[in-house]
């Protein structure tokens, strides 16, 4: 019987994560180069994390909305920073129609007036759409919100990571002045923080990005950071303050109390199907997925031991049991409860399931239908720790358990990042180090375009973050000696 995954994550870290999610059956490649099948583990996974977040933009007075697919290349035009950071990504439709040759292929046919772009974000549409919207301070602020599907032409793809087509959240607002358009920016951020550590468990680093990692056309861009189990870094969420940029390119105007014209001030902000990626890499071992309690669709499975003769008592123990699970709450959700009754071993079923990340894992045979108990396994722990469990005592402490499980995990990830982050005072310092290891690197740096790009060219290095937490804090830069350096995260990236 085939336990652990193979390789390790010391072995081959890019194979490990791809057959994690072969083994949770999460998703796989399309015939379309670089996008991703989401099958239904995978995708419940994405639709339980986009419910928790949905209610958390509503209530901070977001509304839904949905804009086109198609994006008109004169729109992308009006916006030259923009265009320049997405022109290599995007995807073009240049025909409306197929037609059939004589030997029975087909071909484009009917060529469009103006090419349509295949969205590669939305701030060039919505601008379009807000300055038909804007025309009075009463119209502001404006708050939307819309879950989509993007198409961004990658050269190098990883499911979940980095496909050519991914769903996301996208955020985009209209404000009357710059301090609350900043305060939005950063309010959302806020909201992807507590998404990635109080839901998925993820711990991340907020900060500021350097100009040279700013969103094509915005004034300022703040991110989350993550540390995945092999010390590279993975954006996990980004919020924009896009200023008056594309205010004035697409004509955002309002008239003030007075009657004076004002142009607005934007924000956009979003997170991706990458978050499964990061929550795989973060949490996963070398049995598995692993799933936090929040985030999981299916918080426990219980596996039937069977005998002959024992098949019909211990069958509807399950039932009954899991009846019982089902009326209790955890976090404001139903548990959920799966009784896997296939023909299959204890073993084989335990194991499979061990894979998909389920949190608890229950067995039942005839001893446990005897004593009232049940025999419990931990995602998050050893595979052969398991207990015999009263049952009543078992279903009182279930949410606690849950909740003590949730906890473990993120502290687990917080202190694997902490071990990881070293802080360097001198340029030879950081070189030594990431020659050798990866991880998160902590120094004084004066942004400076070219030193950036030289970090990428020699180490593959990028700039993460200016972290909020050491915002007051100025000293020597590592690398000019000017003794206005601010404190940033350095490290290799996905």
């Amino acid at each position: 019987m085939k336990t652990a995954i193979t390789p390790t994550r010391e072995q081959n870290f890019p194979e490990w994560y791809q057959q994690v999610i072969k083994h949770a059956d999460l998703a796989e490649s399309s015939p379309v180069r670089g996008c991703m099948v989401i099958k239904p583990w995978g995708y419940a996974l994405w639709q339980n994390l986009q419910r928790q977040l949905d209610i958390k933009i509503e209530a901070t007075g977001h509304e839904n909305i949905y804009l086109p697919l198609f994006i008109p290349l004169s729109h992308m035009e009006k916006e030259a920073k923009h265009v320049e950071g997405f022109a290599k990504e995007c995807a073009v439709v240049t025909h409306h129609r197929l037609e059939e040759m004589p030997d029975g292929h087909l071909k484009p046919a009917g060529e469009l007036d103006e090419p349509l772009v295949i969205r590669p974000t939305s701030e060039a549409i919505i601008g379009e759409m807000f300055s038909k919207w804007v025309q009075s301070y009463r119209d502001l602020p404006i708050l939307m919100n819309q879950w989509a599907n993007i198409v961004r032409w990658e050269m190098r793809t990883r499911l979940f990571l980095r496909t050519t087509e991914f769903l996301w959240q996208e955020g985009h607002t209209a404000h009357a002045c710059a301090q609350e358009a900043q305060e939005e920016s950063l309010k959302m951020l806020e909201v992807y923080r507590w998404l990635a550590e109080e839901i998925l468990a993820i711990p991340v680093i907020k900060g500021e990005k350097t100009k040279s990692e700013t969103f094509p056309g915005a004034d300022n861009t703040y991110t989350i950071e993550a540390m995945m189990q092999d010390g590279k870094a993975l954006q996990a969420g980004t919020s924009h303050f896009l200023g008056q940029n594309f205010a004035k390119t697409f004509e955002i105007k309002y008239l003030d109390k007075d009657n004076k014209a004002h142009f607005a001030w934007t924000t956009s902000w979003g997170v991706s199907t990458r978050l499964i990626g990061a929550l795989i890499m973060t949490h996963s071992d070398d049995d598995g997925l692993i799933i936090p309690p929040r985030i999981a669709h299916t918080h426990i499975v219980i596996l039937p031991t069977v005998h002959k003769g024992d098949a019909e008592n211990i069958l509807a123990y399950c039932e009954k049991l899991a009846a019982t699970l089902r009326t209790l709450k955890y976090h404001d959700q139903p548990i959920k409860v799966k009784i896997d009754t296939s023909d299959e071993t204890t073993g084989t079923k335990a194991w499979h399931w061990v894979k998909k990340g389920v949190p608890v894992r229950i067995e039942v045979g005839p001893r446990e239908v005897e004593n009232n108990a049940v025999f419990v396994g931990y995602r998050h722990k050893p595979y052969k720790e398991r207990t015999a469990v009263d049952q009543e005592t078992f279903i009182d402490a279930l949410t606690l358990q849950l909740d003590e499980m949730q906890n473990s995990i993120f502290e687990r990830a917080k202190t694997f990042q902490t071990k990881n982050t070293i802080t360097v005072d001198s340029q030879e310092a950081f070189y030594d180090f990431f020659k050798k290891q990866t991880g998160f690197v902590v120094a004084y740096f004066v942004e400076d375009e070219k030193i950036e790009k030289q970090l990428k060219d020699d180490l593959k290095v990028t700039t993460r973050c200016m972290p909020f937490a050491y915002k007051e804090k100025t000293g020597r830069c590592i690398f000019t000696g000017r003794e206005d350096g601010k404190l940033t995260v350095f490290a290799k990236a996905y």
